[in-house]
């Protein structure tokens, strides 16, 4: 990153408190104007000095508790993993992975939506403080997506023991290869196919702790 475009002091991971009243306020519209930031300017052009003004708050509040622009990206992606996120329950795991898929294609293509997901994601891959948040948000969406494997082995459409979270990752692992790293078109098919064949491994047992790989040959 070169040093003229973020001349803050070195990131350090925030030490962000989540109480309520004034703090919660100053850090809700700290993270919006975070985002508002990173979807009009991306991670190169997001400056302390830009969140301080679009949201009201004192520059030197922002680098004493977030420590600067890498502490806000990050804060920014827990923010958006406290909220909650809509689990489908059809009856049917393919169908509740479908509609997952189906989520997280129109959350990052939508034309209006799409653009905040992805410059956030996009800042949250530039430094270790941004990429570690990363990894806490998505654990945290696939803990709470994994309920729909949960039901499954429940209704005994799955072995007991399928490691839901590992599903989850199956599932929506082809998008997130498509957006953020070949770069190839999203559609709704192709999301479709990978709730398709995550449904189909979990149904064989490929998420269970006896599953064993294929031997090599």
């Amino acid at each position: 990153m070169p040093e003229a475009a973020h001349p803050e002091p070195e990131p350090r991971t925030p030490a962000v408190s989540r109480p309520g009243g004034r703090s919660a306020r100053v850090r809700a519209e700290v993270v919006a104007a975070t985002l508002a930031e990173v979807t009009e300017r991306g991670y190169d052009g997001l400056t302390v000095e830009a969140v301080a003004s679009r949201s009201g708050t004192h520059k030197a509040t922002l680098y004493r508790r977030w420590g600067g622009v890498d502490g806000l990206v990050a804060d920014a992606l827990a923010a958006s993993a406290d909220q909650p996120w809509p689990v489908p329950d059809a009856g049917d795991l393919q169908q509740d992975l479908r509609l997952i898929t189906q989520e997280v294609f129109t959350a990052f293509t939508d034309p209006e939506l799409g653009p905040t997901p992805t410059a956030l994601i996009s800042a949250a891959q530039r430094s270790d403080t941004g990429a570690a948040a990363l990894r806490s948000f998505f654990a945290a969406r696939h803990r709470q997506a994994a309920e729909v494997v949960e039901r499954a082995v429940t209704r005994g459409e799955l072995s007991v023991g399928t490691d839901g979270a590992e599903v989850i990752r199956a599932a929506t692992a082809p998008l997130y290869y498509r957006l953020f790293v070949s770069g190839e078109p999203l559609d709704a098919r192709t999301a479709q196919r990978a709730a398709d064949a995550a449904a189909l491994a979990a149904r064989a047992g490929l998420f269970t702790p006896t599953s064993t790989p294929p031997e090599q040959n």
